[in-house]
């Protein structure tokens, strides 16, 4: 799968501190030899998520916050591009960001490989909520962000949050407020799916029950978080009806959410639109649904 290219940003030490998403057990897992690895700031094998935190300087916070899922066909994180980049660019606006390294889906470390991504989405925005005080964000202003499958799993935690798949006694809402959707994996339906990644996380003989249900235009109601997505007509990995699917679904329930189609651009956005193109009509949106305000 292509990948996007960003600012070229270096990080430096201390610039943010990863920490494991789970205090203790990770549900849903089987006992497995840790086998990660990371080559050329692509992950693959995941099978310990972490959250990666990145704090914007006091005096330029606003309490807004944001959770990065990387994409990679839920087979690999593409976790600086899609990740740890873009957390910096979030941070000079004065948004926290929290790289999300989620499990890959795998039969060797996992009860059910389905569940395993959105479990760690939903413990991500159940961490930030507990954590609001400390990291000083608003919970009320919490949003997940998710580049091509990474954006599957962001639209399936804004779909599915009223289904709980991690322990949480304190019953704190796993409800993201908004969706940032960079095109995105939608639909597992037809020739609009994307076959890769359905493959990884359902496996190659799914039941239509499962299609149906991590087919997330069919799954938007009017709780539904609002939502920004941006997408290229020529991308030919996962076609852009992906996004217009979902918008439309989103626009039928009047949930206020953007569409940002360009004519160029591919999968991963290599040349065109810029990152300051799109990502300046993401701030816009969020400023205008007042999502976002600068100091």
């Amino acid at each position: 799968m292509k990948l996007l290219v960003f600012l070229n940003i270096s990080l430096s030490a201390g610039a943010q501190t990863e920490m494991p998403l789970y205090p203790n057990q990770i549900p849903n897992s089987l006992e497995a030899d840790d086998q990660e690895t990371n080559k050329d700031n692509v992950v693959r094998n995941v099978s310990k998520p972490t959250l990666t935190v990145f704090l914007p300087p006091a005096d330029i916070a606003n309490g807004t916050s944001v959770i990065v899922c990387p994409g990679g066909g839920y087979g690999a994180l593409v976790i600086d591009r899609e990740g740890y980049q873009v957390a910096k660019e979030l941070n000079k606006m004065g948004i926290a960001a929290f790289v999300l390294k989620y499990r890959l889906p795998s039969d060797r470390i996992m009860k059910d490989k389905s569940l395993g991504p959105l479990q760690d989405a939903q413990q991500a925005i159940k961490t930030l909520r507990e954590k609001s005080v400390e990291w000083k964000i608003d919970p009320e202003k919490i949003g997940i962000m998710g580049f091509s499958a990474g954006g599957h799993l962001a639209a399936t935690a804004g779909t599915h949050y009223d289904s709980s798949f991690v322990e949480n006694p304190g019953k704190i809402s796993l409800r993201p407020n908004f969706m940032i959707l960079v095109y995105p994996v939608i639909t597992f339906q037809g020739k609009e799916g994307h076959k890769g990644s359905s493959a990884n996380l359902l496996g190659s003989s799914p039941t239509q029950e499962k299609v149906k249900y991590f087919s997330n235009e069919l799954q938007v109601t009017s709780s539904t978080p609002p939502a920004f997505l941006t997408h290229a007509g020529d991308d030919t990995v996962v076609p852009v009806s992906n996004s217009i699917q979902f918008y439309e679904a989103l626009n039928a329930q009047k949930i206020p959410s953007d569409l940002h189609i360009y004519s160029k651009g591919e999968h991963g956005y290599l040349k065109e639109p810029s990152f300051q193109e799109w990502y300046g009509r993401c701030l816009l949106w969020m400023r205008t649904n007042g999502l976002l305000t600068t100091k």
